[in-house]
This record gives structure tokens, sequence and C-alpha cells, in this order.
């Protein structure tokens, strides 16, 4: 099926899950093949701001339960199907697919002192959740590679506003952050989203709203307590 992209940004916005930018794969860039034939093109799906969130809650006012996985999983799954494409996912695996180089070859996206991408518009509220793979070569939106604004920012508030210094220039210390969350400490965190992420000045009227921030941190929390409780014990 041929599509042209504004039709196709259409349709992923009337999906919920907004179109987040494209590429025609190259032999190094680790895209799988659409169905039996070879990738022409690859885009990725998401959320800039709250718009996804917004879709994603309407759905759980009827399954209260709704994991975001399995509602991206539905809702892109049923997208590739009715164009023709193979969906493409970073939560399932092995293999897990390089989602943030691909998202660097799709758009002006850049990685933050914070480890995660951050972009020219959004800053750091954004993501990608899902990829669809075309057989044939797209006509792509013109890509506007605006520079990284972490090259212009000489304070960083973002290094200095985590409460335990998790981060650090090229380290996380997850178990840092992690327990942090769990003590009563964190609340501010845990209630109002990570305090570095939101120190950031880019993309401020982006920001998730604070039931989103809430839902990703105790997310986060739950996939990473587990393993910090075990570590703690032996």
């Amino acid at each position: 099926m041929l599509i042209d992209w504004p039709a196709l940004s259409a349709r992923c916005d009337h999906a919920g899950i907004p179109l987040r930018g494209g590429f025609h794969p190259r032999d190094d860039d680790g895209v799988p093949p659409a169905g039996d034939l070879p990738a022409g093109t690859l885009v990725l799906l998401g959320n800039a701001g709250p718009s996804m969130w917004r879709a994603f809650s309407r759905a759980r006012e009827d399954a209260p339960d709704l994991a975001l996985d399995d509602w991206t999983f539905a809702v892109v799954s049923a997208l590739a199907a009715e164009l023709g494409a193979a969906a493409l996912f970073p939560f399932t695996g092995p293999p897990y697919w390089p989602f943030q180089r691909w998202a660097q070859r799709a758009e002006a996206v850049y990685p933050s002192p914070l480890g995660i991408l951050i972009h020219p518009r959004f800053g750091l509220w954004h993501g990608y959740r899902a990829a669809l793979v075309f057989p044939e070569r797209l006509s792509l939106s013109p890509r506007d590679d605006l520079p990284s604004p972490c090259a212009s920012c000489a304070d960083r508030p973002c290094l200095r506003a985590c409460p335990v210094a998790a981060f650090s220039p090229g380290n996380y210390d997850v178990a840092a952050c992690v327990g942090h969350l769990g003590a009563q400490a964190g609340a501010a965190c845990m209630t109002g989203g990570c305090l570095s992420r939101r120190a950031c000045p880019v993309g401020q009227e982006h920001i998730y709203p604070e039931e989103q921030r809430r839902f990703h941190m105790r997310a986060f929390r739950a996939l990473h307590a587990p393993a910090q409780r075990t570590r703690s014990s032996t």
C-alpha cells in the first residue's frame, strides 16, 4: 500500500500514537525486512508532549488495568496490518531493536547529560513506542536539523537537580535513584516526576501532565526495585 507522509501522519494521530520521523534504512541500520521484502522505509511512532497519554487514558476508562505496552502493541499492530507494514517495539525481545540509534536517524534528537535523548522543541518530554517498517520507499517529511540545545547550555541544571546525584557525565547510578524513590525523601520525584528531567528548561510547555509523570515513575520503580532488593540482600 502506497501512502504519503501527511496521510500517514494523520492516521497515526487518529490512532493516538503520533509519527516521530523516519528514514530509508541502510545495511548498517539493523532494520529487519518488512515481511518477505527488504525494508524500504522505517518510521517511528511515540509521544511528544501529552498527546499519546490522552489516547491511552481514554482506553483505560474501560480497562483500568490496561498496561501501556499492551495498549501500544494492540494499536500499532492494527496500524501495521492496515498499512501493509511490519511492527517493531522497544519492549519486546530479544532481539531488542536499537530505537535510540534509529531515533537519531529519523529526526534531530541528541544524547543529553541524563542519557536520554533531547529534542530541540520537546526537550526531554517525548519518547519512542514503536516502529513501522514498509517495503516501499516512502517520501519523507523534510528533516529539521536543529542543533542540540545541550550544546549551548552551560549551567546544566539537570545534573544539579537530582537529590542523590545519580547523574554524572557518562554515568547513571540506577541503584541510587531507585533507592531514593523508595524513601520518604523521594516523594517529590515519585509524584511529580524526575527532578532532573523537570529542571531542563527546554520544552517546558510540553511537559507531561502530573498523572502521566506519576505513572512513568511507578513503572520505572517497579521495573528496577526487585533487582535492587536482590542486590541488597546478598
